[in-house]
């Protein structure tokens, strides 16, 4: 890797060095960085001497594309849309860095962190509803099940409830506001190393950016875009979107004869579009989790394409 492109990038990603042994960028190959963010994994890849095509829903990741060169391109989109830019067949790699970037964390204003005051906002992009409606609006059993299901939270039902009463008298607008809100439902601290509003913002955020069924689009279009003997690794941070990779992989494999419940059914007995590179997901290093506290939770999976048809769908 070129000292210039090291020195630009904003922060190390994730992982960085078992994508990179995943992936095999090089001269001559076409990767794609499915989640652009601050643009660790494309300049990454840039420097091993690939071509990369990036994905971002989020206005603001353009300015982290400066300076990079006729080799990259960013689009602003979704990496679900990857195969309808790109076509079938198109590429060696695909890298998902899944979840919320560092740099929507660190930016207040986009209301992602209970730890720094801004609008309850939360969106990846720059449309549809904000964090602060689906609070202020949605039915209880909605809300309920957003911080059940996406948040994984077991006081769901009682948070829910205690915010529908809050906002008969004052709808919430702030994130520290509403953090503080939720700290007090459950109770406070109590010395918890996790702070007590982390799963809700989790279900939040989660719901706002429709993650899940992205993640999935984004799988199926990752097989489409590959060709064959090129490589997915995927980066996850949490259990739903390790499920979903880990359901999708496993199935795509041929390792299992049904469909999951995460994913559409298929045909049964197709042919295998995928082989797992290693079984089951690699964490990081201690080091590198010793140096970047947000790495604790990530699990790396990767497959390469084989040379069989896309699997179809079945409604």
């Amino acid at each position: 890797m070129s000292e210039i492109a090291v020195a630009a990038a904003p922060h190390v990603p994730v992982l960085l060095d078992g994508v990179m042994e995943v992936l095999e960028p090089g001269p001559g190959k076409h990767v794609v960085d499915g989640t652009f963010g601050a643009g660790g994994y494309a300049r990454a890849f840039l420097a091993a001497g690939a071509q990369v095509t990036a994905f971002d829903r989020d206005p603001s990741a353009r300015r982290f594309a400066e300076g990079l060169g006729d080799r990259f391109r960013l689009v602003e989109g979704r990496f679900s849309e990857m195969d309808a830019e790109l076509g079938e067949g198109a590429v060696d790699g695909v890298a998902l860095d899944l979840g919320v970037s560092s740099m929507q964390l660190d930016e207040a204003d986009r209301g992602f962190s209970f730890m720094r005051d801004g609008p309850l906002d939360m969106r990846m992009g720059a449309d549809g509803p904000t964090a602060a409606d689906l609070v202020n609006t949605a039915e209880p059993s909605d809300l309920s099940r957003i911080f059940w299901i996406y948040g994984e939270e077991r006081n769901a039902r009682r948070v829910a409830a205690a915010i529908v009463r809050r906002r008969a008298e004052q709808p919430f607008s702030r994130t520290l506001e509403f953090a503080e809100f939720v700290e007090r439902v459950q109770g406070g601290r109590r010395g918890a190393k996790v702070h007590p509003a982390t799963r809700v913002f989790q279900g939040l955020r989660i719901a706002v950016n429709d993650e899940l069924a992205e993640l999935e689009a984004g799988l199926v279009a990752a097989e489409r875009v590959l060709k064959t003997d090129g490589r997915l690794a995927i980066v996850t941070f949490h259990s739903l979107e390790d499920r979903i990779v880990k359901a999708f992989l496993t199935l795509r494999a041929g390792r299992t004869p049904a469909g999951s419940r995460h994913l559409p059914p298929v045909e049964a007995k197709t042919a295998p579009s995928f082989q797992l590179l290693f079984n089951g997901a690699r964490p990081p290093s201690d080091a590198e989790t010793a140096a970047n506290p947000r790495a604790r939770s990530a699990k790396l999976r990767a497959a390469v394409r084989t040379a069989a048809p896309v699997w179809r769908e079945v409604a």
